[in-house]
């Protein structure tokens, strides 16, 4: 070939030096050694995989065993902050909630601010966690509600009890009942102390006339405290109790719940149904 000829219009020395680098840059792309895999990554990935293991382990048990009877605190709450954090570690979470608030009773009471001031607890797991405690009191209401009957102290403290337990402030209801003790229906009266709420003995009055009611079952709680009436929970009963006897409606009970405790102010004495107030 001479000099200067052409291959398809670039010059046969340009053309051969392009084919020889393309050449040469394939062979040193040969050479370079492959990527090498980070310890860590694949120490996270096979971590993944232990938790995930561990995850469906513990809701396998929960499903065989149809409850928690044989499950430690931190494991209940490992299992339910699941749902709320799929890929995280949650077993450390448990323990660091169970720290701070002292047992499991204490984290399913707390408010969701407060759990999430613990490390690692975002708005959902609050939210599901707090959800516990309020969704119990709708199952027992719910149980109780079949009967709808309270003919005893223990049905009224009962009653009570799945309304008020787990409540954070103190709630003062009044439930009014027919002449056969069937519940009629029942009002929150306040949030608060009832020494603070001014106008309560005129909702109690408004709610028991507006149910027709034969005779009222008064509840309060005291959260953290013990269930023993103060002076003026019982001065603010007996008043009631003057104020319904006055429009022939006995006042049957007033129960107090604090935690799984219950005070009857008839069995302690305090006030007598079939008075007319003291």
């Amino acid at each position: 070939m001479e000099d200067g000829m052409m291959m398809e219009g670039v010059p046969l020395d340009r053309w051969i030096e392009t084919v020889y680098l393309a050449e040469e840059k394939v062979e040193c792309a040969e050479d370079l050694p492959l990527p090498e895999t980070n310890p860590a990554d694949a120490e996270k990935k096979d971590s993944g995989n232990l938790h995930a293991g561990h995850r469906e382990k513990l809701r396998r048990r929960f499903m065989d065993e149809n409850g928690f009877d044989h499950f430690a605190d931190h494991q209940i709450l490992e299992l339910l902050l699941f749902y709320a954090e799929p890929r995280k570690d949650t077993n450390p979470l448990a323990h660091q909630l169970l720290d701070e608030f002292g047992s499991l009773k204490g984290v399913l009471e707390a408010r969701p601010e407060m759990l999430m001031k613990v490390k690692g607890i975002g708005d959902k797991a609050a939210t599901l966690i707090s959800m516990v405690v309020p969704l119990t009191r709708v199952w027992n209401r719910c149980a109780m509600n079949a009967p709808n009957r309270i003919g005893n102290s223990r049905d009224a403290e009962k009653y009570c009890m799945s309304m008020l337990a787990g409540h954070r402030t103190e709630r003062f209801y009044v439930i009014a009942l027919n002449a056969r003790c069937q519940v009629l229906g029942r009002r929150k009266i306040s949030d608060g102390s009832l020494s603070e709420v001014s106008a309560y003995p005129r909702l109690v009055m408004e709610t028991a006339l507006n149910y027709n009611a034969h005779s009222v079952l008064l509840s309060h709680n005291h959260p953290g405290g013990t269930c023993a009436p103060s002076p003026e929970d019982i001065a603010s009963t007996q008043q009631l109790q003057r104020l319904l006897n006055g429009v022939g409606i006995l006042v049957l009970d007033h129960i107090i719940i604090a935690g799984s405790n219950a005070y009857s102010m008839i069995e302690h004495g305090d006030i007598d149904y079939r008075s007319r107030g003291r």
